[in-house]
This record gives C-alpha cells, sequence and structure tokens, in this order.
C-alpha cells in the first residue's frame, strides 16, 4: 500500500487524483449535511416537531426576511440570527425552502413603495424608523425598516412580525429600541415563529374554535372583543356557541373560548361544559368574579364586589379556586390622573396605576417561555386544590412585590398621589392563570338528574364519569387580559395596547399560544422551550481590569509578532553561517 502511495506521489496522477477526491468530498459534504450543537441550551438544534415539518412539505416554502441593508445593530444581530436559523431549515427540508433578504420597495418610486409599506402594514407587520447612511460623506436619512418576513406556499401567504412577543413601545412613533434581554427573547421565538407559520400554511384542516356566549359574554361585534375575534380567525375556523340553548356542546371544536361571563350559569350549563370536558373537549377561561370596571373610576372611586358566577364548583373540581380578592402589584402600568389646574385647565400625569398588574410567566411551560409582561386590569388570585391525575401548571403571576386586597373594597383614584406602605407589598409570584392537564372526573359522577340522563339519550349520547382521553384546561383571572382598549379617534386598539402611553404588551401573544396549546395536535407550540441564555461581560470587572485587557489585546499580539520575527531572524543567522 506505501509503494502504491509512493507511485503516485512521484507520478503527474496525483494532481487530476487529489481534485476529485476533492470534488467528491464537496459533493457528499452537499448531500450530507450534520453539526455538533455544543450550546448547553441547543441553541442550533431544531425541536423534533419542526424537523417533521421541514421533512415533509410537499412543496416549496418561499421565504423573504425584511431586514437586509443598513440597519441598526440589534437588527442586525437579529437578521443575522435568522439567516443562521433558515440555513438550518435547508438541511432538512433541502431545495423545498428558499429564502433571501431583502429592502422593501427598494428601487421603487413613493407611491409604489408607500403601496408595498401599506401592504406589510395590512398583514400585521410593524414599521420602525431608523437613521441610516446613504453614502459615506454624504450624510443620514430616515428609512423605515419591517422587522418581519413574509412566507408564501402554494398560493397562501403569510406574515410574522420577528418582535411580536415582546413589550412594544411607542407604537405609533415608530422608533422601538429593544434592551438586551427583549432581543435574546426574539431571538429564541424565531424558531417557534418560522415553524408555526409553515405549520399553518401546509395544514389541510383548520382546527375550529368555538366562541361561547349566553352568560352575558360581549358579543361578537362588540369593540372590545374586536381584537380577540381578529386573532382567532387568522388562525382558526371561528364558531360560535350559546352554551344557555344549545343541547350539547359538540367534542369536535378544538377548544371553546369563555370571556368575561356576566350572567349565573345554570346547572345544565355546567353539566354541558363537563361533559364537553369529558369527551375530549378543552375550555379557556378568562374569568372576572368582581364588579370592577375602569369606567366607573371616572367618578374617582368605586366599589370592587364578587360577582356570583356560579361556576366555583365545576372549577373546583377541575382543580382551581379563583378568589374574590384584588391583586395589588408594584409592578405595574400607568394611567392619565388629575393632579391639579393652571389657569383654569386641568393637569394630568401619568401615574402608576397598581390594579394594572404587569404579570409575569409564572413557570418555563411553553404557551409562556421567552413571553413579555401581559397587561393584566382589576386582577384576582389564583388557588390549586386538590384534583386527583391532574397536574397544575402556574402560567402568568405577580411580581415580587404584590399583595391581595379582600373584597368588598374602595378603590379610590386619589390615592395614587400618596405614597403606600412598601411593607404591604410583601407577597411575590401570586398566581393567576392556571394550566390543567390530566384525566378530569366529572362533578356530576355521583350526582347526575334523570332529567340530564334522558336529555342525553335523547341525542343518543352517553354520560361520562371521567374523561376518555387526558384534558386541558386553561383559567385565566382576569378578562380584561384579553380584551382590547378602545381609543376614541383610532377605534379598537391592539389588545394589551395601553391607550394612553401607546405601549403594547404581550397579551396577544399570551392569548393566541393559550388557544394554539390547547387546539393543536402538533404540538407545534415545542420549539418555544428553547433558551437563549444571555452571557453578558461584568460590568464592574470590566472597568476595573479595562487597562489590563487593552495591553493583552493590544500590546501583547505586536509583541508576539516581533518575538516571532526576532526568533526567525536568529535561526536564519545561526544556520546560514554554520554553512
Amino acid at each position: 500500500m506505501k509503494s502504491i502511495i509512493q507511485k503516485i506521489v512521484n507520478s503527474k496522477a496525483w494532481m487530476p487524483l487529489t481534485i476529485l477526491l476533492l470534488v467528491l468530498i464537496n459533493w457528499l459534504g452537499s448531500k450530507f449535511h450534520s453539526r455538533i450543537d455544543f450550546t448547553n441550551e441547543r441553541r442550533f438544534t431544531l425541536s423534533t416537531s419542526t424537523q417533521t415539518i421541514l421533512k415533509n412539505l410537499d412543496s416549496t416554502v418561499y421565504i423573504s426576511v425584511l431586514l437586509a441593508g443598513d440597519v441598526k445593530s440589534e437588527f442586525k444581530k437579529l437578521s443575522n440570527s435568522t439567516r443562521e436559523l433558515l440555513e438550518n431549515f435547508k438541511n432538512y427540508g433541502g431545495n423545498k425552502i428558499q429564502y433571501q433578504f431583502e429592502i422593501p420597495g427598494e428601487g421603487l418610486d413613493d407611491s409604489a413603495k408607500a403601496i408595498v409599506f401599506d401592504s406589510l402594514i395590512g398583514m400585521g407587520l410593524r414599521p420602525t424608523n431608523q437613521q441610516v447612511q446613504i453614502k459615506e460623506g454624504e450624510g443620514k436619512t430616515q428609512r423605515q425598516i419591517f422587522p418581519g418576513a413574509v412566507i408564501k406556499y402554494g398560493g397562501k401567504v403569510i406574515a410574522i412580525d420577528l418582535l411580536q412577543g415582546q413589550v412594544q413601545k411607542n407604537v405609533f412613533k415608530s422608533d422601538d429600541i429593544l434592551d438586551k434581554q427583549s432581543l435574546n427573547s426574539a431571538e429564541a421565538l424565531l424558531e417557534f415563529k418560522f415553524a408555526n407559520a409553515i405549520q399553518k400554511l401546509i395544514q389541510k384542516e383548520v382546527p375550529v374554535v368555538a366562541y361561547a356566549y349566553g352568560n352575558g359574554e360581549p358579543p361578537y361585534g362588540f369593540a372590545p372583543v374586536h381584537d380577540v375575534f381578529e386573532t382567532l380567525g387568522k388562525n382558526f375556523i371561528v364558531d360560535t356557541v350559546n352554551v344557555r340553548t344549545q343541547l350539547f356542546l359538540n367534542p369536535e371544536y378544538a377548544a371553546i373560548v369563555i370571556i368575561k361571563p356576566t350572567e349565573k350559569f345554570t346547572d345544565d350549563d355546567k353539566f354541558k361544559m363537563d361533559q364537553y370536558v369529558m369527551n375530549g373537549g378543552r375550555l379557556l377561561f378568562f374569568m372576572d368574579v368582581l364588579y370592577a370596571e375602569r369606567d366607573s373610576l371616572k367618578n374617582g372611586e368605586l366599589i370592587a364586589y364578587s360577582r356570583d358566577l356560579n361556576l366555583s364548583d365545576l372549577l373546583f373540581k377541575f382543580g382551581v379556586r379563583i378568589n374574590t380578592d384584588l391583586l395589588v402589584d408594584k409592578h405595574c402600568d400607568k394611567i392619565p390622573v388629575e393632579v391639579g389646574s393652571v389657569g383654569g385647565q386641568s393637569q394630568k400625569q401619568l401615574l402608576p396605576w397598581p390594579y394594572a398588574p404587569l404579570l409575569q410567566p409564572g413557570s418555563d411551560n411553553v404557551i409562556v417561555k421567552n413571553q413579555a409582561d401581559v397587561l393584566g386590569q382589576f386582577v384576582n388570585s389564583i388557588d390549586t386544590v386538590e384534583a386527583a391525575g391532574i397536574t397544575k401548571t402556574i402560567l402568568l403571576s405577580s411580581s415580587a412585590s404584590a399583595y391581595t386586597l379582600p373584597t368588598p373594597a374602595r378603590i379610590q383614584l386619589n390615592s395614587l398621589q400618596t405614597v403606600e406602605d412598601v411593607s404591604r407589598f410583601n407577597r411575590k409570584n401570586i398566581p393567576v392563570a392556571v394550566l390543567l392537564e390530566g384525566n378530569f372526573v366529572s362533578m356530576y359522577a355521583n350526582r347526575i338528574s334523570q332529567a340530564q340522563l334522558d336529555a342525553l339519550k335523547k341525542d343518543s349520547l352517553e354520560f361520562l364519569k371521567e374523561s376518555k382521553i387526558p384534558g386541558k384546561i386553561i383559567v385565566v383571572a382576569d378578562a380584561d387580559v384579553v380584551l382590547n382598549q378602545v381609543s376614541e379617534s383610532i377605534g379598537p386598539l391592539p389588545m394589551g395596547m395601553n391607550k394612553y402611553t401607546k405601549i403594547q404588551y404581550a397579551n396577544k401573544d399570551f392569548f393566541l399560544n393559550c388557544t394554539e396549546y390547547l387546539a393543536d395536535k402538533n404540538n407545534i407550540l415545542d420549539a418555544r422551550a428553547k433558551d437563549y441564555t444571555l452571557r453578558l461581560l461584568d460590568v464592574q470587572k470590566t472597568a476595573s481590569q479595562r487597562s489590563l485587557w487593552q495591553m493583552i489585546n493590544i500590546v501583547a499580539p505586536i509583541l508576539l509578532v516581533c518575538l516571532f520575527g526576532l526568533g526567525y531572524q536568529w535561526w536564519r543567522k545561526r544556520k546560514y553561517t554554520k554553512q
């Protein structure tokens, strides 16, 4: 073998054989991809559900990422992370994943560019202004960028906002500034956003989600639920179901959403929901168990007291209890309060409103992982109770500085101008939203009436004492989480936006994640479980050791080059002097 290699090396055949070997290695490299992910959080490893989607594509997915050209450093980092992710997508999807980075409207005149921008805004993407360099030495100009992507598949189009789920400030001024944590979370959600969008484009059957009414819930077309129906309509087939008059709740519904009921549930209503869950149905509750509305504060105060919905026993059987108290949190939103008058004109100031807490993820569950704050309003606390076979996961909770106020309680606006006793905020992570999973037991297992049995037999239905498949229920102790505010000049605002500060919180993201978790059978939300660990420099060490590291990074390389040069000259002199 050694002699054969020696003959090849000594002959003229070694060069074409080497070229042929390199071509073969490159061809194999183009056909077979492999990588080793050494990061602790498996940052560069796609989830199993994402890999399955990409491997089973029937046609080509075209992706246009609108983050090209001269952009801010934080957007450049987001752009680079997106490019890395899409290249990883190609490793599994092959040529069926085609992507490009572009500047929207580039090369078009102003009128055509305006049409393109309006189209992107209509698809749900938000522009942001930034200063860019025209040419070297020619100053800067303003440019609108869209931190998002447009995905096309089989004649269908969907747009994704790469910043959705992060707190978005100055929405109408379009000058978002990302902090490091928000940018980190946005990068961690990239895989989920792209995989989820592709999943929606390729799915042949769209889940049907029902909006329940009949117990005083806001009706379809009512302004405060405008964004609820818009969000559901973009992602599911939406139906409405009257719990009061419907004979039974169809278990074919992927999920039923119940938002802010204000009238008592009858025993028959609860029986229908109970059997819907036993048949594999999934419920999403957004409840207000108190009479407490912001509109009542126009007179300067309101009395918060219990609203008896007659639903406590059913929720208790499922594994939770909503308390008739009020969450008071130092980590909160702001509202305008009149603080005086000048020249007969009232003077208003934005002050922290502790009854509008900014709710935080209560666990690492995929519904809330990497999610920003969710805005609440007159929120209640939740207790979990014993329920055999049911797993309880806290989705949202208070900050580390909060307490609960028993009701009835008088809430006064002028209290904002006084300093509250800090010692009262002595509770942390008070639960306000809970996910229940497992095999539920019917509340009517030992108490079903003959009339209820007869009603089931009439429709050829069977009474189930326990759920035939593991079920899922989400209970949120605040309906205002999903009710959008209404501006007098603009109309219904996006869910989670404060109409005074124009800050948009992650309410829509939370609502959509909850609904998709209940309705989605493909577990694409697994891609949200990814962690991106921020490895930041120690600020104190950086300041104290600045000179040392400057010497190491600047002087040390120069010294090494000089030492190498001196050593090389010494070696040459010694070698040729001997000769």
